[in-house]
């Protein structure tokens, strides 16, 4: 069975890095078509494009996955013809219309006072309020890395709305994060609910659940890698 090539894309306030333990879990599963695009996080339109030049890099069939805003990106440019599916890692999955802000405006997470802009329009998660915030179920040493490196978008990102979504004609399967203070878990119950996933799995995560626990986010993708063939 050829596997298909696995596109990972990051989210908010972190790069391609923080595939970093998903990434080996994968290739030891023998995938070794593997790509963790860099988002420059400035626009959804800035970071659809770049994910569909990487889509269209690839050969054979791709599998998308997202994580946090990430899925945002995934569900704009996964309409190419070659995404055979969509993987949502505590993920947004916006509608028509719809935009990450706004879906946390209507339910708001519990680390949402946490974040801050600077002068230039960049949000950052406030860098001692960053292990609690993002990633409770890591180390202080893991948290802290994480913070100082953190990657912030440009402030309006947020506001972007999805045009056409993919997980309309795309076959999609979702990973809840029930201990998620950046995506409210509701939240990612909605999601992961109206896009009729095929799977879903609700891990005792905080947001970086790709981190906390890469070998259950990583079985989930293999399964779903799996189904295309």
């Amino acid at each position: 069975m050829t596997k298909p090539a696995i596109i990972l894309v990051h989210g908010f306030w972190g790069g391609a890095a923080h595939w970093a333990k998903v990434i080996p879990e994968l290739a030891s599963q023998g995938y070794s078509d593997l790509h963790a695009v860099e988002m420059p996080l400035t626009s959804l339109a800035d970071d659809a494009t770049r994910l569909r030049k990487m889509i269209a890099q690839q050969k054979g069939q791709v599998l998308l996955v997202g994580h946090s805003y990430g899925g945002a990106v995934i569900t704009e440019a996964g309409t190419a013809p070659n995404v055979a599916g969509l993987v949502y890692i505590a993920a947004f999955a916006p509608d028509a219309g719809e935009s990450p802000g706004g879906i946390s405006q209507a339910n708001p997470p519990a680390a949402f006072a946490n974040i801050a802009p600077d002068s230039d329009g960049y949000l950052w998660i406030k860098p001692d309020l960053y292990h609690e915030s993002f990633c409770q179920d890591l180390t202080k040493e893991e948290a802290l890395v994480m913070a100082v490196t953190q990657k912030a978008p440009i402030g309006a990102t947020f506001g972007d709305a999805i045009s056409q979504p993919a997980w309309k004609s795309k076959p999609a399967w979702y990973q809840i994060s029930s201990a998620d203070r950046m995506i409210n878990p509701e939240n990612q119950k909605m999601m992961s609910a109206r896009m009729k996933a095929k799977k879903v799995i609700t891990l005792n995560a905080s947001h970086a659940s790709l981190a906390s626990c890469p070998k259950e986010v990583s079985e989930l993708i293999v399964e779903a890698a799996r189904s295309l063939g």
